[in-house]
């Protein structure tokens, strides 16, 4: 079997290590004041510091699991029956679920590290830029978001590399069965089945740990945000985004959105009752986009539990430009935003969107 691409790939993994080695180890860099999540700049900091973390924790299990899957598929599929074909694939499935069941409890810590970062440095923030009179300590609500955001991001990761060994094995058994049909020998049935679990395992999202650190601090800090905004007193806050090239659509229409705090905190508590990840992503669903073939305008909606809630029309797009928000006609009040679960960011993978006290 051709392993030469795989070589490659894992040269890179062990580089990209040594980088995050000197990054966090040699040069000792001030990983609290790295974790600065007060501000655009330093919440881009905190996730690039996170993610690099994350992928030093994993390590090269992702290139394990993918070569276990496929010294397992290198046989002469022509002398096989379909019988065996089947517990091939799903033996090839078993030993590289081997190899990726230890990224979740190898993301444990570093996770949890980075949780009383993100806590500790959005209380920090609160008290001296935004003036709130709390406490310099964590309050109990603190150290549940921290467990919480622990826990369900280990649980997303988990149900991740699952769809990517599933999505893999339905491609095993699609390519086995059309190499067959073709004629292919042994090398190039096995050829293409490197690729296809070098794809659904390496390849399939190579900014993955960028958008797993940018959710998990996001969503940290707005937590976080809302715990202070309680302790202070404060009833009402509103939503800031940072209106620069990168900024969305969806983050242009709910800048300077209010929401209350009371109802924030009602829905962290919904939150903190769920364990699947899918429940969790009906609970704070992400915000979507499509044309509208009637109009030609693009919608903004959420998608949650198979009921689209329509959000925003865009009458006129800010997209790609800094200090403007565009223009919106909205499909829903600010109440209705909060109970269909946008009451405050990450609204899309790295969303750099932030919350303000108002009242």
């Amino acid at each position: 079997m051709c392993m030469a691409r795989a070589d490659s790939l894992l040269i890179i993994h062990e580089a990209r290590a040594v980088a995050d080695t000197l990054l966090g180890d040699v040069l000792r860099l001030p990983v609290a004041k790295a974790l600065d999540v007060g501000t655009a700049a330093g919440m881009d900091r905190a996730v690039a510091l996170l993610a690099a973390r994350l992928r030093r924790a994993v390590g090269r299990a992702d290139v394990d699991a993918m070569r276990e899957a496929v010294a397992v598929l290198d046989v002469d599929w022509r002398k096989t029956t379909a019988a065996q074909r089947r517990r091939l694939v799903a033996q090839s499935l078993e030993a590289a679920g081997r190899r990726t069941a230890v990224i979740p409890s190898r993301i444990q810590a570093p996770l949890g590290d980075a949780a009383e970062e993100v806590v500790a440095s959005t209380r920090s923030h609160a008290r001296r830029e935004q003036g709130l009179a709390i406490a310099a300590r964590f309050n109990a609500i603190d150290r549940r978001i921290a467990q919480h955001i622990v826990r369900t991001q280990g649980n997303f990761v988990r149900d991740e590399y699952g769809r990517r060994l599933d999505a893999f094995g339905h491609e095993a058994r699609h390519l086995v069965a059309e190499g067959l049909e073709a004629g292919l020998g042994r090398s190039d049935i096995a050829e293409s089945l490197e690729r296809a679990a070098r794809g659904a395992l390496i390849e399939r999202a190579p900014f993955y740990w960028e958008v797993v650190a940018s959710h998990f601090v996001g969503q940290g800090r707005s937590f976080a945000q809302v715990s202070s905004y309680a302790e202070a007193g404060v009833r009402s806050y509103r939503i800031e985004a940072v209106l620069d090239e990168a900024t969305t659509r969806a983050c242009r229409f709910l800048n300077g959105k209010t929401f209350s705090v009371a109802d924030a905190l009602k829905r962290f508590e919904r939150l903190e009752s769920l364990e699947r990840p899918e429940e969790v992503k009906q609970e704070l669903p992400w915000v979507r986009e499509r044309l509208d073939a009637a109009t030609g305008h693009a919608i903004l909606y959420v998608n949650r539990r198979g009921q689209e809630t329509r959000l925003a029309e865009v009458l006129r797009s800010a997209a790609g430009t800094r200090d403007d928000a565009g223009e919106f006609r909205a499909l829903a009040s600010d109440k209705q935003l909060a109970e269909v679960g946008v009451g405050f960011p990450p609204y899309h993978g790295l969303c750099r969107t932030t919350t303000l006290a108002v009242t």
